[in-house]
């Protein structure tokens, strides 16, 4: 399915069965895979994702009207990410953030549609994932991200974290 019309576009609240299934499948996947902590305890909730369709940051990746894959792209500071352990961002730049990401199975190479989407938005882009999430942490290396650290989220669990900026450096100061 290298050729098929993926659109992205923002969630709508009438996509939020849809985004649940695509949930329930990426938790069938992450369980298969030997990660079996991440995303436990029904996370997302419908509640989040209702937020997040509210707050316009929920996209979905359609085939043909059908959403197929899942994701948040959150502009400004993520206060999860203000302590960084075991390393330092790339920069302190603005940036917008990937959050919950997940696929259904159905679309290949959903992370690498997702991050071109999402660079076209903003050239810094911050991550996170589980450390079992052996996808994530690929799919992120294989598209420009740089491991910075660790993070620590709500719930106290450690995530790594990726930064990939596009953005220009800034140049030194010329001294006369």
């Amino acid at each position: 399915m290298e050729n098929e019309k993926i659109v992205i576009r923002r969630a709508v609240a009438c996509d939020l069965p849809a985004i649940m299934r695509i949930y329930d499948a990426a938790r069938q996947f992450m369980r298969s895979q030997d990660n079996a902590t991440q995303w436990s305890g029904g996370y997302p909730s419908a509640q989040l994702i209702e937020s997040d369709i509210l707050s316009g940051v929920c996209h979905v990746g359609c085939l043909d009207s059908v959403p197929h894959f899942v994701f948040a792209l959150i502009g400004g500071e993520d206060p999860t990410y203000t302590a960084i352990e075991a390393g330092e961002w790339l920069n302190d730049d603005a940036y917008h953030t990937l959050h919950r990401l997940a696929s259904d199975g159905f679309v290949s190479g959903v992370l690498d549609r997702c991050i071109e989407f999402c660079s076209s938005v903003s050239g810094n882009l911050r991550a996170d994932t589980h450390a079992c999430n052996a996808v994530m942490l690929a799919g992120l290396e294989r598209n420009g991200f740089s491991r910075c650290g660790i993070i620590h989220v709500a719930d106290g669990t450690p995530r790594i974290a990726f930064q990939r900026s596009v953005t220009p450096l800034r140049s030194a100061q010329c001294q006369k």
